[in-house]
């Protein structure tokens, strides 16, 4: 770790956390190329193609954290099923309406999130930089389509749904 100079015990933390959020990441991903796939209805245009953007930067993210991960000396898991047991961000059936589809993935930003700030954490303790860095962008970028996801779920047709379904749950 000379080139870097930080200590090789110290970034092992750092690491492990980089490694759960590839596995958030990857499971994330795979949810919305499902969604993308799988929308229907009035919203299908807006959707399918806000989808797309959300899994292609996931893609990008996924290469530059274990990107990241080989920089740091280490070796980025890269099996599927570690990626499930080990994420706390969960499969979903794809048989959902659209507004349930964007609540799934505000719900998996709050998980994103968190794991993010625990890798900023260990970063800042072993005095990673590069990473610390890396995560700044990356929480701006997502606190950005968290916002926007948000914004098109209070719109007047999610809102309407939305009422509609919990009318009908109520009944």
């Amino acid at each position: 770790m000379d080139y870097l100079n930080i200590k090789k015990n110290d970034i092992l933390p750092v690491v492990e956390e980089l490694n759960l959020l590839l596995a958030e990441y990857h499971i994330y991903y795979q949810k919305l190329r499902s969604f993308h796939w799988n929308i229907v209805g009035k919203n299908f245009f807006d959707l399918h193609v806000k989808f797309e953007e959300l899994y292609g930067d996931a893609r990008l993210k996924i290469d530059e954290i274990a990107e990241r991960i080989l920089t740091l000396k280490h070796h980025p898991v890269s099996n599927y099923s570690d990626y499930l047991r080990n994420a706390t961000i969960q499969e979903e059936s794809f048989l959902k309406r659209d507004a349930e589809m964007v609540r799934a993935i505000l719900n998996d930003h709050k998980q994103l999130f968190i794991q993010m700030k625990n890798v900023m954490d260990q970063a800042e303790k072993a005095e990673d930089e590069g990473t610390l860095d890396i995560m700044g962008g990356y929480i701006a970028s997502l606190e950005k389509s968290s916002w926007m996801l948000n914004a098109w779920l209070t719109s007047g047709n999610a809102q309407l749904e939305t009422t509609l379904l919990e009318e009908a749950t109520k009944a």
